[in-house]
């Protein structure tokens, strides 16, 4: 695939608005999901540098990387190391909205999006100890590994977190509830994260990681439901504590 397609993206980013300073990152995902739904951008096309996105919008390169993550996870582009990100070659219709709904959650809303996602990653991990193949559970292993070996470095612990959950939504081996579960998680991603800022509840997060894995490896459903039941709980804990409403 050429770095941009015949349509040169970079001017695409003419379309974007200043965002006032110290606009929550939302408001950046916001201006991204327009662009990206626009129609201007067709499958498979690279979205302007991060840079040119950051100076466009008037925000840091932090937000703008922050909101990509979010979108990445939501399944709507794609991050290429060293190549860029790239707008996915099928994206649901319905995730933008979700997606726009998400971002004005109130205290009450969000509340009730932690306990659908806290179901969901329930159901899932249950379905993946009945299903997860052995690549499954290597990959499953492989992040425990890579979160137990960075403790002291939370950004990759988050990292490791995160795909541990996709992998698990991958396992369950069920289209409909991976993509519900890449919505919920996305929209709660940003509280996700503040509310892991300490190595003490990274080391607890990895525990109850554990036991959903060790559950998962055995192929045992209701041992991996009541592992991720009580992992749900803690992370929500997490999650409230970081909300800012």
């Amino acid at each position: 695939m050429p770095a941009y397609p015949e349509s040169d993206p970079t001017s695409l980013d003419l379309e974007l608005e200043m965002v006032p300073r110290g606009t929550a990152v939302s408001e950046v995902v916001k201006q991204l999901v327009a662009l990206l739904t626009a129609g201007e951008l067709t499958p498979g096309s690279r979205l302007p540098p991060e840079r040119q996105l950051a100076e466009r919008l008037g925000v840091g390169r932090s937000a703008v990387r922050e909101a990509l993550a979010a979108l990445e996870i939501l399944g709507i582009v794609t991050v290429r190391p060293g190549s860029g990100t790239y707008l996915r070659d099928q994206t649901s219709e319905l995730l933008p909205t979700t997606l726009s709904w998400g971002l004005m959650l109130n205290a009450a809303r969000t509340r009730e999006l932690i306990e659908v996602r806290g179901g969901l990653e329930i159901q899932a991990a249950a379905y993946a100890a009945e299903r997860a193949t052995d690549a499954d559970v290597d990959a499953l292993r492989g992040y425990i590994e890579v979160m137990a070996d960075s403790l002291e470095d939370l950004d990759a612990f988050l990292q490791a977190d995160i795909r541990f959950h996709l992998q698990i939504a991958v396992s369950a081996d069920n289209v409909v509830l991976k993509d519900l579960l890449q919505s919920t998680r996305s929209l709660l991603r940003l509280w996700v994260e503040r509310g892991l800022t300490e190595k003490d509840q990274a080391e607890a997060a990895y525990r109850e990681h554990c036991a959903v894995f060790r559950a998962i490896e055995a192929r045992d459903p209701d041992a991996a439901l009541a592992a991720m039941r009580d992992h749900m709980a803690t992370a929500a804990d997490r999650v409230r504590s970081a909300t800012v409403v």
